[in-house]
Parts: C-alpha cells; sequence; structure tokens
C-alpha cells in the first residue's frame, strides 16, 4: 500500500495542474485590479469571467467523464452477469 501513496496518478497531475491554474488566475485578477491603464478593466472582467467559468467547466467536465465511465462499467457488468447466469443454466442441463 506504501507505494500507492506515492504514484503519481494522471488525476493527481490533473488536480496539481487545475490548482496551478486558478492561483494564476486569481493571482491575475488581484494584480489586473490594481493596474491602471487603458485595458485594465477589460482585462480584469475577462479575469473575473475566467475565474468563475473555467471551474464550472472542468467540473462540468469531470461529471460527463464519470457518468460516462460509470455507463460503461455498467454495461459490462450487465453483460458478464447474463453471460454467466446462462452459463450457469447450460451447466446445470
Amino acid at each position: 500500500m506504501s507505494e500507492n501513496k506515492n504514484k503519481w496518478t494522471a488525476k493527481r497531475i490533473a488536480a496539481l495542474a487545475g490548482i496551478v491554474l486558478l492561483l494564476g488566475m486569481y493571482a491575475s485578477t488581484l494584480i489586473f485590479a490594481l493596474m491602471g491603464g487603458p485595458n485594465a478593466q477589460a482585462l480584469l472582467m475577462g479575469s473575473i469571467y475566467c475565474t468563475i467559468a473555467v471551474p464550472i467547466l472542468l467540473y462540468g467536465m469531470s461529471l460527463v467523464a464519470k457518468s460516462l465511465k460509470g455507463k460503461g462499467v455498467r454495461e459490462e457488468d450487465e453483460n458478464s452477469k447474463t453471460d454467466a447466469s446462462s452459463d450457469r443454466e447450460s451447466g446445470s442441463r
């Protein structure tokens, strides 16, 4: 089990990348809020939009992926149950 704790899986790498992305968006929002210039307001509004929209999109994508993954497993489980029950029926005759 100790090998599993230190294993860098795709989930962990994606989570770490998401954390870095969110921290970068928060930092850019702060910088754009304090910055003065002709494009500062447009950059701030874009940064605020991304800070809200990107996590929502990532959450939605994870829900879809989980849903699709779950459906494939259920179909395979049902097929294996059907095969197993038909094997038992044919073996008992």
